[in-house]
């Protein structure tokens, strides 16, 4: 059974917002084929905490720590840090370096008020940085979730108050019964082709492949996208051995239904299948 989607906003004013920043979310990069950067978080941006972090490589898989497959690493944020001046050492645990060893596509963040400074850092099986970083992004704590008021926006300033709303939306924890899904779009959200999808799962890591034992490392798996058509039939597919967390998907004008599935051995599902519903409104050459 597929797990349902989250829908397009139902306010009209949070819709328009939310569909002012889908082609931003969806644009395919194909200039810098190694680079990693925070999917959904943008320098001088003001949150409350906790915050998503939603983490994006290209070029690139994701396994955990400790695996040592090759074109593969795990991200790591530093947090109020510089990038280390040794960067051939090992990465310290503390709370300015934050691991995520397990494999990890995001996480929450949660930051006392006043302004932080972030950075994603890549690193390798051993925490050894690779040298492949994100640029820093400041952004500010404005408070708690449960005690800095919700953004709302204001059809007489839409520009500035959709900025406050969306940046407040787009890095809101995920739900708790929606582990695997789309980080990018919505459902019935209209899209132009190509465009990026950016994949995520909580409490599993990324690895396509075993161990050197044999064995799959824990509560890990990969990523396969099926894309449909209104029939049912599969117009693209996408295997991701190589633990890749986000594909390209090249397709004409249509509707069409994205499948999004996270497998381990044997290709034996992990989770429930995560369904979306989107219409490509029109192609442009990149």
């Amino acid at each position: 059974m597929a797990a349902g989607a989250a829908p397009l906003p139902r306010d009209p004013l949070e819709q328009r917002c939310w569909l002012e920043h889908t082609r931003e979310r969806t644009r395919v990069n194909l200039r810098e084929p190694t680079a990693v950067e925070f999917a959904n978080l943008r320098d001088g941006w003001q949150l409350r905490s906790p915050f998503a972090v939603d983490f994006a490589i290209r070029g690139m898989g994701v396994a955990p720590a400790g695996l040592r497959l090759d074109g593969t690493g795990h991200h790591h944020i530093l947090v109020n840090r510089a990038l280390p001046l040794n960067i051939g050492a090992q990465l310290p645990f503390d709370d300015s370096h934050r691991h995520f060893g397990k494999g990890q596509t995001g996480t929450l963040l949660d930051l006392p008020a006043g302004r932080h400074r972030l950075r994603l850092l890549f690193a390798d099986h051993e925490h050894r940085p690779y040298f492949v970083y994100s640029r820093e992004i400041v952004v500010e704590v404005r408070g708690s979730r449960s005690a800095a008021e919700r953004p709302r926006i204001d059809p007489a300033r839409f520009d500035a108050t959709c900025a406050a709303w969306y940046q407040d939306e787009i890095s809101a924890p995920p739900p708790p019964d929606e582990p695997l899904r789309f980080l990018n779009v919505r459902a019935g959200e209209p899209l132009t082709s190509p465009f990026n999808l950016r994949l995520g799962v909580d409490g599993y890591g990324v690895c396509a492949s075993p161990a050197p034992d044999g064995k799959p490392p824990e509560k890990t798996g990969r990523f396969v996208v099926d894309v449909l058509d209104t029939e049912g039939r599969r117009v693209q597919g996408f295997d991701l051995v190589s633990c890749a967390t986000q594909v390209n998907v090249f397709v004409p004008a249509g509707d069409y239904r994205l499948r999004l599935r996270f497998v381990g051995e044997r290709n034996a599902d992990l989770l429930p299948a995560h369904e979306l519903p989107v219409r490509v409104v029109r192609q442009e050459s990149i």
